[in-house]
């Protein structure tokens, strides 16, 4: 709307600018108000991203019991949609791990099988309130690399980066993706 309302600045007489100006604020209370609260929950908080700039060397998806089972089995990864530009950074072989947080444990290995999108699945997890869409449309396909036994907190939480006491970051560094591979792939070892 706001581009519409620019676009008519410039060419129109005063008085259809005045009643343009007037009737953009009546939208900007209104529905204006639905595209800014939309345009906070596509960009991630700071404290919640990677700084800008560095490359996201994996990714963590967060389910719980109840929804874990419908992740497998569709072979997609989603989270809510203020991750939606996050999660479009996402290429094809990026690792991916799941967190459990009925469990606290962490689950891998997965890797991207697509390019992380927007609904691409608008059915999965989907909104009993809304049919037809999907409670986690920030979305990616995934493939198993290799499946271990999962991990518990104690031995993936201190490489992860925590912002607001126990909350980590979903978007993984190289190093910290690099080190829970490494986890895993000692685990395996033992």
């Amino acid at each position: 709307m706001s581009n519409n309302s620019h676009g008519h600045a410039g060419g129109k007489k005063g008085g259809e600018y005045g009643n343009k100006k007037k009737h953009a604020k009546n939208e900007g209370n209104n529905g204006g108000g639905a595209g800014a609260t939309d345009r906070r929950f596509k960009t991630l908080p700071a404290s919640e991203a990677l700084p800008r700039g560095q490359a996201i060397g994996g990714y963590i998806f967060v389910c719980n019991n109840d929804t874990m089972d419908e992740n497998l089995r569709r072979e997609l990864f989603g989270l809510p949609s203020r991750y939606r530009d996050s999660v479009r950074a996402i290429r094809p072989g990026l690792p991916l791990f799941l967190y459990n947080y009925s469990t606290h444990q962490l689950h891998g290995i997965f890797e991207a099988a697509s390019f992380g999108g927007t609904n691409i699945d608008p059915k999965a997890w989907e909104d009993k309130k809304c049919p037809g869409e999907s409670r986690f449309p920030a979305q990616v396909r995934v493939a198993t690399r290799k499946i271990y036994d999962p991990l518990e907190e104690d031995a993936f939480r201190p490489i992860l980066h925590h912002y607001d006491g126990p909350k980590f970051r979903l978007e993984l560094s190289v190093t910290e993706a690099l080190a829970l591979l490494d986890i895993f792939a000692d685990k395996d070892d033992a």
